[in-house]
């Protein structure tokens, strides 16, 4: 038995709330570090307050691509639920931002809308998988790519639009202008409603009409806590080990105190997988811990090649979005006061610089990259990309003012609108379906670590070697991509 195939106004409902979505990550990224500077934090500080965001997708993804795997509500269905829950987490986040008035508030608030935010995105993922036959996958991550860049490009040009209808875009020293208020109210609606077209027109498969699809069996729910219980504890000491060394170099190199979370982060997980291989061995079959740990150890070669592009192609992505402010408002429009109207403006163009990478990603999702997978396969047409968005990073350097930045988003969107579609195109076609959201959920882990690690390790970077230079940190970006390029070469996809 087949899954039917679905017409493109089907595939675009599927994905249609990530436009909503993207909305809600568009306006994160282009001003949550301006608003932490407006705020009263430093250079210095702004990747320890970003910290917050990809910490929650760390915790959230794989929890919430576990629980929906395993979930049913009657019409509801297996994902939407989850879809509609994080909406509007979500939208009371985007409503209450622009009301912060000290900085705790506003990285606490940073962390609810990281964690509503994976909570409607990691669904949608697997949900494509789902209502897709296999030959429709790539078509389907490209729309939802589509999407991701629409809305991207509306969420990101929002508040220079609003400047130049008159609102206000500077404000008294620690208020955030009305044309980031605003922008952030208007994002909470429109996510909202967004999402709730996906879940109002799409209607899932029953778990049982899913398992016949394909022939595919039903999974043996005790597989995965078998395989566990017969791992060694030798993984589990190296990665506590790991955790204490890196401690341990904090205090000795005296590096930025936020690398602690990152030890922190490596010993936990070591006492997480030797409390999941306990537990198995007594014989839990149903601990979420046992699962979720379990399923990461058994993720096929495949993923795991996958996993090193990702790390290494976030990790550049995430340098992006938690310097580019500062580097625009300070290289190109002589400013880093806060309180200025320079740095305000060129805070509004890096909104318009978003919204370029992120159009050109929606109309590549569409025509180049098909074009070009048909052509040369899969991987090779992710390694271009990635290469294009090496070329874009680096050319920061070169580009005489602002309005020339434009060209280097070009090469930054091919390579946005690859990283969104391709490794998932190919994932999706090799997952087991009725893991689907699991390993969706673990994959995308290796979005969420590299970016902990930038947040953890590039201030202390910054500060020893390049003080208040943050240009530089587009040369670690162009060069994590180009390793991403290189580690995309082990990755072998039929053309």
């Amino acid at each position: 038995m087949e899954k039917p195939r679905q017409n493109w106004g089907s595939i675009a409902n599927i994905s249609f709330g990530f436009f909503g979505i993207q909305i809600g990550f568009a306006l994160q990224n282009a001003n949550m570090s301006r608003v932490f500077q407006t705020l009263g934090s430093s250079l210095d500080d702004l990747p320890w307050l970003w910290a917050a965001a990809p910490l929650t997708g760390l915790l959230v993804q794989p929890v919430i691509g576990h629980m929906s795997d395993r979930t049913w509500l009657g019409k509801l269905g297996r994902r939407r639920p989850y879809f509609l829950a994080g909406a509007v987490l979500a939208m009371i986040a985007l409503l209450g931002m622009p009301q912060a008035n000290a900085l705790l508030a506003a990285a606490l608030l940073l962390w609810l809308l990281d964690a509503s935010l994976n909570i409607s995105m990691e669904p949608f993922r697997a949900f494509v998988g789902d209502m897709l036959r296999k030959d429709q996958h790539s078509a389907g991550y490209a729309v939802q790519t589509a999407f991701i860049g629409a809305g991207a490009v509306v969420g990101s040009v929002f508040p220079e639009l609003l400047d130049r209808w008159g609102v206000a875009n500077t404000a008294a020293p620690g208020v955030i202008p009305d044309t980031v208020r605003y922008s952030f109210w208007f994002g909470g609606g429109a996510l909202f409603l967004a999402v709730l077209w996906t879940v109002l027109t799409t209607r899932e498969y029953a778990p049982e009409v899913m398992a016949r699809f394909e022939g595919e069996a039903a999974p043996d729910p005790g597989e995965t806590i078998r395989a566990l219980a017969a791992r060694t504890y030798r993984v589990c000491l190296a990665w506590a080990a790991a955790g204490a060394g890196v401690i341990a170099l904090v205090m000795r190199l005296g590096l930025e105190k936020e690398v602690y979370l990152l030890g922190g982060l490596l010993i936990a997980f070591g006492l997480a997988s030797a409390v999941a291989i306990a537990a198995a061995r007594r014989g839990s079959s149903a601990s979420l811990l046992g699962h979720i740990i379990g399923d990461f150890s058994g993720m096929p070669d495949l993923m795991k090649r996958l996993a090193l592009v990702q790390f290494f192609s976030w990790s550049a992505l995430f340098i992006m979005w938690i310097n580019t402010t500062a580097i625009v408002a300070q290289r190109y429009f002589g400013s880093s006061d806060t309180a200025s109207a320079a740095f305000q403006d060129g805070s509004n163009w890096v909104g318009v610089l978003f919204a370029a990478y992120n159009g050109v990603a929606a109309i590549a999702a569409l025509t180049l990259l098909p074009w070009l997978s048909r052509r040369v396969g899969k991987s090779r047409t992710h390694i271009i990309g990635l290469l294009c968005g090496a070329a874009g990073y680096a050319s920061f350097f070169v580009m005489p003012d602002a309005q020339w930045l434009l060209l280097s988003e070009v090469g930054i969107g091919i390579a946005w609108a690859s990283i969104l579609a391709m490794p998932y195109a190919i994932l999706a076609s090799s997952l087991p379906q009725a893991k689907l959201g699991i390993y969706m959920g673990l994959f995308n882990v290796f979005v969420v670590v590299p970016q902990l690690l930038v947040a953890t390790v590039m201030g202390s970077i910054m500060k020893a070697w390049f003080p208040q230079q943050p240009i530089w940190t587009m040369a670690f970006a162009a060069a994590t991509l180009l390793l991403a390029a290189a580690a995309m070469t082990r990755v072998k996809t039929p053309a």
